[in-house]
């Protein structure tokens, strides 16, 4: 699964790509419109979807892509709820995709974001390719 590339930014909703790095800020990519637009870096903080991470109870965590590829294996078993749903929904789906998250550390706005995002991948098409890749990578190393 490749995030490489794809941002949250601070104030702006949805998931951006970076297209061009300046000394002031980042030109990034509005994944839905594909419009381009300046964000400066005195206004905004960018996090790459790469660099995130679940906390685990052993005291580790586990990268943003394992938990969607968990999510996306999952599918047709566990489908997404909406963000809307009541906090005890939502701590019972993550549960199923990611039995040992810390339940201390991962709050309900942590997970209302990564099923927004998975959504949002999933439906644009992001997500189904990389997880054939994923899926052949995995048979060829059995």
């Amino acid at each position: 699964m490749n995030l490489e590339n794809l941002i949250a930014v601070s104030g702006l909703p949805g998931l951006y790509r970076m297209a061009a790095n300046r000394s002031n800020g980042l030109i990034i990519e509005d994944l839905k419109t594909g419009k381009r637009r300046f964000a400066s870096s005195r206004k905004h903080q960018f996090t790459p979807l790469e660099s995130i991470a679940i906390y685990t109870d052993d005291g580790d965590s586990t990268e943003l892509k394992n938990v969607f590829q968990s999510m996306y294996q999952k599918l047709e078993a566990t489908p997404p709820l909406s963000a809307n749903a009541s906090t005890d929904e939502l701590h019972d789906y993550f549960a199923a995709i990611l039995p040992n998250y810390d339940r201390d550390r991962v709050f309900t706005g942590d997970i209302k974001k990564v099923i927004k995002w998975f959504t949002f991948l999933n439906e644009s098409g992001a997500l189904s390719e990389a997880a054939a890749v994923t899926a052949i990578a995995g048979e060829e190393e059995e």
